[in-house]
């Protein structure tokens, strides 16, 4: 799912009073790292990732883990990355993303 940009200022919009729920330190992008984000995305559906070290990689880093997780890198905000996606089933989406 190719999001739009009306679909990501959505779900920027509903990201803000999130809190980061992986952050990715010294270790980097680890299979562990990748578990974390692939179990809390499949829970929220919408997470924040924060990088504490890597800074300057951050946009390659959060694009790598967009692709292992099979989910949408909505934007890169500072040191904060906002991933998507969408439940499978459809009774327990929590966002309802404008088509």
């Amino acid at each position: 799912m190719k999001l739009k940009g009306y679909q990501r200022s959505y779900l920027t919009k509903h990201a803000h009073e999130i809190k980061p729920v992986v952050m990715i330190g010294r270790n980097g992008m680890s299979d562990s790292v990748i578990n974390a984000v692939n179990e809390a995305i499949s829970i929220h559906e919408l997470i924040k990732v924060k990088f504490i070290d890597f800074k300057e990689s951050r946009y390659d880093l959060a694009k790598a883990i967009a692709e292992k997780t099979e989910s949408e890198l909505v934007r890169v905000v500072g040191n904060i990355a906002i991933y998507y996606r969408e439940h499978k089933e459809k009774d327990k989406r929590k966002y309802r993303v404008p088509k």
